[in-house]
C-alpha cells in the first residue's frame, strides 16, 4: 500500500521529534538556558486568560493570531484539575489534546499551567468530589477557628490526590505530544495562605509545635545559615517569621511531591510562580504567606528540589528590582506573568538582556487578538525584533557579552560595562535641550559582537560610549547600520550617520569632558535594530 507523501512526511517529523532529547535546562557558559529539540530556545511568550482555553471555539481564532500577528513562539495555557478529573479516577484530557493540536498547527510551543490544589492561593479549581468531602480532604483553618476554601498542606490525602492527577496529565502528554509542543510546566499557581500567617488547624498546630525537620536545618547549615534544633518558634522566632517559614516548608514539600509524581512520568522542567508582596501588605496573610516569594527562596530550595525555577509574577513598577531578587543563587529567571504594552516591551528586553531570562510572558495575551490590537501592540513589535535577534541573544547570553536597560522619568540614565566600553544610556533627548528629561519609557538590549562592535535594539534610547581599556580616550561612531535579520542573515535597510548619530552639539564642552557628542539613537520603527562600529581618537 502506498501512503500519501504528506502522511509519510508527518510520520518522519514525529519520529524526528521523538529522537530529540526532552526539553531541559542546561548550563551553557555563563547562562542556564531552556533546551528544546536539542537547541537553546528563547520563550517569547504570552499567558492566556485563566479559562479561555476551555472555550475551544473562541481559541480557533486566537491561536493563529498569536503566532502570525503577535510573533509569539510560546503560549502559557491552564489545565485545571476539575476539568481533567471530574470523577475520581476518570480522566478527560480533550482540552489538553486540543491545545497541543492547535499549538502544532501554528508552530507554537506550550507551557501548561497546572491549576491543581491551588490557584491564587485558593482551592477553586479542585474537583467537586474533593471540595465536597472535607473530612477526607481537610482544609486550612484561620485564627477565627473557621476553615477557608484552601486545602491543607498537612494532609497526605490532599497531596496524593493532586499528585495522582498531575501524574496522569504528564503521562498523557508523554504519550500524545508527538511533536514535543509542551516544553515547561507550572505546578499549581501563586500558592500561599491568605487571611492568616499560618494554618491553625489541629494537625498544623501539632506540626508547628514539633521540631523543625532536620533536612531543612541541614540545608540551611550547608548554605551558611547554621541554626540550633528546636520547635519552629524556637528556631525562627515567635510570630509571623516562624509562621511563614513553617508554611513555606509545607507548601514546598507538597509541591515537590506533586512535581516528583509528574516527573516520574515525563521529566521536563517545572516551575512555581509567586504572588509578589505588595507595598500595602503588612505581613503573610495579606499576601499568600508561604509562597515562593524572594525572602522564602532558601526554604523552597530546601523543600522542593524537584522544582527547577522560582518565578515572579510582576505587576509592580519596580521590574528591575524584583527581577534582581529572583535572578540569583543559581535560579534562572523566567517571568510568567507581567504587563504588555510599552512597559511590557521594556520588561521583555530587560529581563532577557540583563538577566539572561529564559523568556517573558504578559498576562491575558488573548485580549489583544480582538480587532487590530495585536497589529499595533508594543509587545508584538518587541517580539518581532527579539525573534530576529534570538540566535544572537542566546549566543551572547552564554558568553556573558549581553546587557540591557529599562529607563523612565524616575530612572532616566544608566551606565553599563560591555565590550571594553562604558555605555551611557539615557532617554532620548532633544538636541537643544539635553537636560530636559522626557516622560517616556526607553529600553535597549546590547551585545558586544567583536572588538569595538555592537549589535543593539530598543526604543526611545540614546547611547554614548567611553573606552575602558588603554588607548585613545575618545570614542565615536565609525559605521552605523539599521537593518533586520532574515533567516539569521543581516540585511541592511539603511545606512545611518549625521543627525542619526549626533547626540549633542555643545562640542567645545564635550571635548573638555573627553566626549565626542556622537553615539546611537534607538527609535522605532525604522531604526530599531542597529549594528555599530566604533573608533577611538585623541
Amino acid at each position: 500500500m502506498r501512503f500519501p507523501i504528506v502522511v509519510c512526511a508527518y510520520a518522519l517529523a514525529v519520529a524526528a521529534a521523538y529522537a530529540q532529547p526532552l526539553p531541559h535546562l542546561e548550563k551553557r557558559g555563563q547562562a542556564t538556558q531552556l533546551m528544546v529539540d536539542g537547541k537553546p530556545f528563547l520563550m517569547l511568550a504570552g499567558e492566556l486568560n485563566n479559562t479561555i482555553s476551555s472555550d475551544t471555539e473562541s481559541m480557533r481564532s486566537v491561536w493563529p493570531a498569536l503566532a502570525r500577528r503577535g510573533h509569539l513562539n510560546t503560549v502559557l495555557t491552564a489545565v485545571a484539575w476539575n476539568w481533567t478529573e471530574p470523577e475520581e479516577g476518570k480522566y478527560d484530557f480533550h482540552l489538553v489534546d486540543d491545545a497541543i493540536r492547535s499549538a502544532r498547527q501554528t508552530g507554537i510551543r506550550l507551557v501548561l499551567l497546572w491549576f491543581g490544589s491551588w490557584k491564587n492561593g485558593l482551592s477553586s479549581f479542585v474537583p467537586v468530589w474533593v471540595k465536597a468531602d472535607q473530612q477526607r480532604f481537610p482544609r486550612a483553618q484561620v485564627g477565627s477557628g473557621k476553615t477557608v476554601e484552601v486545602l491543607s498542606t498537612l494532609s497526605e490525602n490532599n497531596s496524593k490526590a493532586d499528585a495522582r492527577a498531575f501524574a496522569a496529565l504528564m503521562r498523557h502528554v508523554r504519550e500524545t505530544d508527538s511533536t514535543r509542543r509542551v516544553i515547561l510546566v507550572q505546578v499549581e499557581n501563586e500558592v500561599g495562605l491568605m487571611g492568616d500567617s499560618r494554618d491553625r488547624s489541629a494537625g498544623a498546630n501539632q506540626a508547628f509545635a514539633g521540631a523543625v525537620p532536620n533536612p531543612l536545618l541541614d540545608y540551611l547549615a550547608a548554605h551558611g545559615r547554621p541554626l540550633k534544633p528546636g520547635t519552629w518558634a524556637q528556631v525562627f522566632g515567635a510570630g509571623q517569621k516562624a509562621d511563614e517559614t513553617f508554611m513555606a516548608w509545607n507548601y514546598a514539600r507538597y509541591l515537590n511531591a506533586v512535581a516528583e509524581a509528574g516527573k516520574r512520568e515525563y521529566d521536563i522542567p517545572m516551575y512555581v510562580n509567586a504572588w509578589i508582596v505588595q507595598p500595602q501588605d503588612k505581613g503573610p496573610g495579606d499576601y499568600p504567606g508561604g509562597g515562593p516569594q524572594a525572602h522564602m527562596h532558601d526554604i523552597w530550595r530546601a523543600g522542593a528540589p524537584r522544582i527547577d525555577l522560582l518565578c515572579p509574577d510582576i505587576y509592580l513598577p519596580d521590574f528591575v528590582g524584583i527581577t534582581a531578587q529572583y535572578a540569583r543563587n543559581g535560579n534562572p529567571l523566567f517571568v510568567p506573568e507581567s504587563f504588555d504594552g510599552v512597559k511590557g516591551a521594556a520588561n521583555a528586553f530587560y529581563a532577557i538582556g540583563a538577566h539572561s531570562a529564559l523568556g517573558y510572558s504578559p498576562f491575558a495575551i488573548d485580549n489583544l487578538t480582538e480587532g487590530t490590537a495585536l497589529d499595533s501592540s508594543p509587545i508584538s513589535a518587541a517580539y518581532e525584533i527579539l525573534g530576529q535577534l534570538a540566535p544572537a541573544i542566546l549566543e551572547h547570553q552564554s558568553k556573558g557579552t549581553i546587557a540591557a536597560v529599562s529607563l523612565d522619568k524616575n530612572r532616566p540614565e544608566q551606565r553599563i560595562q560591555l565590550g571594553g566600553y562604558t555605555l551611557t544610556t539615557g532617554l532620548t533627548r532633544g538636541f537643544r535641550n539635553p537636560n530636559e528629561v522626557p516622560d517616556i519609557t526607553g529600553y535597549g538590549i546590547f551585545m558586544a559582537t567583536g572588538p569595538d562592535e555592537f549589535l543593539m535594539a530598543g526604543d526611545n534610547l540614546q547611547i554614548s560610549f567611553t573606552p575602558t581599556t588603554a588607548g585613545p580616550p575618545i570614542a565615536s561612531v565609525a559605521l552605523q547600520e539599521a537593518g533586520r535579520f532574515e533567516n539569521d542573515k543581516w540585511v541592511v535597510t539603511r545606512l545611518l550617520g549625521g543627525d542619526d548619530s549626533v547626540l549633542r552639539y555643545d562640542f567645545a564642552k564635550l571635548a573638555e569632558e573627553g566626549q565626542s557628542g556622537s553615539g546611537v539613537r534607538l527609535h522605532s520603527p525604522r531604526q530599531t535594530i542597529q549594528k555599530v562600529k566604533l573608533y577611538r581618537y585623541r
